[in-house]
């Protein structure tokens, strides 16, 4: 089980309150994703390969 202490927020916040990000938690083997603003609903989880490569992906390609 996530404690809510393994829940480290991107260290892109967007502005405002900071709130407007996502968060990640290491669930061995896997990562788990979920959104800061409503963190009691549902996560995402991948195989950290797959988010390992999704994360380089996104470094290569950023949003404008």
């Amino acid at each position: 089980m996530i404690t809510p202490d393994n829940w480290q927020k991107s260290s892109f916040s967007g502005g405002g309150q900071g709130d407007a990000c996502v968060e990640v938690a290491h669930r061995h083997p896997h990562i788990a994703i979920r959104d800061s603003k409503v963190p009691t609903h549902a996560t995402l989880t991948f195989p950290t390969p797959t988010f390992t490569t999704f994360i380089e992906a996104l470094k290569q390609h950023p949003h404008p």
